[in-house]
């Protein structure tokens, strides 16, 4: 991109009477910003084209131009204060995983360093081997065990300095025991540097030092790729006799009485950023930009796999170098939202010198008000899981996508060179560990309107639930929308003043309190329309004290981009068991009726045939001014069909209620298609033949307590095709009759007796 304009929010969703904040970063010395509601962002020719909806607001007009910086990686802060400033002799002790030692840069461990007043500092060198820096203003020096630790392997570190004597000790000791292991080594010598931890720097744990330019707030360098457990700090040179008790988990108050520092134990709380000192100092630390916690630690005995279990074999955080929680930008401008604006896909859309961005967000409604009888729900917890794609999980699938490189979005080009933006829940760390964490405070990328996937060249996410909000405009329905955080966190409540749910073209990631919130809405009579594939999939959790976080732990099943490591398939932030719903016992067929069952993008879309139940006197009002043999959306923006990207069938194992209609399936998938891995036990010949039984799109209907009903529509290309012949088509007649029936009909067909 010749020039950067990039920005992001403060939050995804916000209400009449509430303010919103714009962060954004450009090259450009001035731009524009204008307040847009976004109604169709797919740019090709072949539908309606781009369209959004100026609406004057207080932040439209000229403003200056700034570039700010994000600063990746996480570690934990202790701030400075006496007992660290006081330090002359020290011991410095920890357990370490390192996951890239060889990485040919030195990596903190323990550090309270200043490159021009010294301190001390632990860190895993440029070779890989455990150094010690020893330094003051007049002088610096590194000492090595020389011996490179291997990776993915538990080492007990320690370092001390006493300044009587000068002498310096590090100790590096792999916790396997292999006989004749150079990489456990004990290293001795004399020093005549002594450290000035006065040195007006706080102590770090998992990286070297503080960045000390002023777009650097709170980033850190010299940063760690690994997992720390139990780390100690003394106010002496420990006598190796007393390392060695550390060594065997001796207490470090029990080794070293009142000349124990600090000891962290990572173990407690978990689920928030604070880190807490045990020792009497009470140094406790925070930890920046979200590094992995309920990690297993160097004493995990594989017996208990939940962390509240067993909370002291779970002593470890795993910092990652491209950790990131928030990209610390300031605010540019801000919105409060008028009273009365109506809810909708809203944008900041900012321009300047022929470069154009949109910073999405949705203005739902103001509590207890309901402009129409249909809510439409957009899956902004899907759009966080993709947030920054790198396509990690998806290289594997370009052998199938014809030009697969030429569909890259100019987007994606920009993203690649902006690694400090970090990466989606599809993506693993530098260190092959599967990111598990992803945040809105930063930008997203790819989360905008007309952005284009690789995968399908055509919108996904954002930009394709943004066809049926055209669509919606166009058949002029009265409709609310709201995002996925609304539903999570009020729960029924948000769906009471609301006859109709309707969904996104694919909300994978859902909380327990969303599905919650469902089945009540359907058990009281609501309807749900499901107008998309790959639905309510993943267990999905909120961060309670820092709501922009949403956590996704993938487990070890399922069609899945990275396993969780063994023993981390709770998530840190409620303590739940992640990984599918179908594992923890909610499969989406219970609510929908169907549930996810083969994905593929290298093949045209195939329309859907009518079964017999779309002949049953229940689905006439589904079918009506349809033809018996007409094919359902063989037409469509994405892969020329309704029925592809992802697909979702028919499961009564997985508890389809009994007597839910199959109105029509997809037949025909190509060979790119394949079924979802959940489905098989074993590799057998049904699936290296594809099974083509289970390669299917279902739209099925049932009904629900108290009038209520369900229907669904088992593909993600299913509103895509809506627009089709100037939205006079048998997808938009179909979608027009459920939404009509079951916005306007207090009294639907009677449901099947069994």
């Amino acid at each position: 991109m010749s020039s950067e304009l990039i920005g992001y929010t403060d939050r995804l969703s916000v209400a009449p009477g509430e303010k919103i904040r714009f962060m954004v970063s450009t090259d450009l010395p001035a731009y524009s910003s204008t307040l847009v509601r976004l109604i169709h962002g797919d740019e090709s020719p072949s539908g309606p084209g781009f369209k959004e909806e100026r609406v004057e607001s207080a932040f439209d007009g000229a403003k200056p131009g700034r570039k700010q910086f994000a600063r990746a990686g996480s570690f934990v802060l202790v701030p400075d204060k006496p007992p660290l400033r006081q330090l002359t002799s020290f011991t410095v002790q920890a357990w370490i995983f390192p996951t890239t030692p060889l990485l040919e840069e030195a990596q903190g461990l323990l550090s309270k360093w200043s490159d021009q007043k010294g301190g001390f500092c632990l860190a895993v060198g440029s070779d890989g081997a455990l150094e010690l820096w020893l330094g003051n203003a007049a002088e610096n020096r590194r000492f090595s065990t020389n011996s490179p630790m291997r990776a993915r392997e538990w080492y007990f570190v320690a370092a001390s300095f006493d300044i009587q004597t000068g002498r310096m000790c590090l100790v590096q000791e792999s916790s396997a025991n292999w006989p004749s292991d150079s990489s456990s080594i004990a290293v001795d010598s004399l020093c005549q540097t002594p450290p000035t931890c006065d040195n007006d720097q706080p102590l770090l744990l998992a990286a070297t030092g503080l960045q000390t330019s002023p777009s650097s707030t709170n980033a850190a360098r010299g940063l760690f790729n690994g997992k720390i457990d139990s780390p100690s700090l003394f106010s002496r040179a420990l006598e190796r006799p007393e390392i060695d008790q550390l060594r065997q988990d001796i207490p470090p108050a029990d080794v070293a009485g009142d000349d124990l520092v600090a000891a962290w134990d990572f173990s407690l709380n978990p689920s928030s950023s604070m880190v807490a000192d045990t020792g009497k100092h009470r140094l406790h630390g925070k930890a920046v930009n979200m590094p992995a916690r309920a990690a297993t630690g160097r004493n995990w005995n594989t017996q208990e796999t939940d962390h509240k279990q067993a909370p002291t074999q779970y002593g470890a955080i795993h910092f990652h170098q491209d950790d990131l929680e928030n990209a610390g930008w300031q605010p540019d401008f801000d919105l409060t939202v008028p009273a009365g604006q109506r809810s909708g896909i809203y944008a900041a859309r900012l321009q300047g010198e022929g470069r154009t961005d949109h910073i999405p967000f949705i203005i739902r409604p103001a509590q207890g008000s309901a402009q129409g009888p249909i809510l439409f729900l957009v899956p902004t917890f899907t759009y966080l899981a993709y947030a920054n794609d790198r396509m990690d999980a998806a290289h594997a699938l370009f052998a199938d996508i014809p030009n697969s490189e030429s569909r890259l979005h100019p987007l994606d080009h920009y993203l690649a060179e902006h690694p400090e933006f970090a990466m989606s829940l599809y993506d693993s760390h530098s260190d092959g560990f599967g990111c598990c964490y992803t945040s809105s405070l930063r930008p997203l990328v790819n989360m905008r309107p007309n952005y284009r996937h690789i995968l399908t060249d055509s919108p996904r996410n954002l930009g394709a639930d943004l066809y049926l909000v055209d669509w919606l405009e166009q058949q002029d329905f009265a409709y609310d929308i709201a995002a996925d955080e609304n539903l999570h966190h009020e729960g029924a409540s948000l769906l009471a003043n609301y006859r109709v749910l309707v969904t996104g073209t694919h909300p994978e990631y859902w909380t327990a309190e969303m599905l919650d919130a469902l089945e009540q809405f359907l058990a009281q009579g609501g309807r749900l329309a499901y107008l998309g594939g790959n639905g309510f999939y993943w267990v999905t959790s909120v961060d309670p004290d820092r709501p922009h976080v949403i956590e996704v732990r993938r487990g070890m099943g399922g069609t899945r981009a990275w396993n969780s490591a063994p023993g981390e398939c709770h998530h840190s932030t409620t303590g739940e068991l992640g990984g599918l719903w179908r594992h923890r016992g909610r499969p989406p067929n219970r609510l929908t009726g169907i549930g996810f069952t083969a994905q593929g993008w290298g093949d045209p879309a195939p329309g859907y045939t009518r079964k017999p139940g779309s002949y049953d006197p229940r689905a006439a009002f589904i079918f009506e001014g349809i033809s018996e043999r007409e094919t359902i959306g063989d037409f469509g923006l994405i892969f020329d069909g309704a029925a592809g990207d992802e697909l979702d069938r028919i499961d009564f194992s997985q508890g389809t209620p009994h007597h839910t209609l199959l109105l029509a399936s997809s037949s025909g998938h190509g060979p790119s298609i394949n079924p979802v891995i959940e489905d098989f036990l074993q590799i057998d010949n049904r699936l290296l033949s594809k099974d083509p039984s289970k390669v299917r799109a279902d739209m099925v209907y049932f009904e629900t307590p108290n009038n209520g009903a369900v229907f669904s529509v088992g593909s993600i290309c299913w509103c895509a095709s809506l627009s089709h012949n100037n939205y006079d088509n048998n997808v938009s007649r179909i979608t027009h009759n459920v939404l009509t029936a079951f916005a306007s009909s207090p009294q639907l067909p009677p449901a099947h007796r069994s």
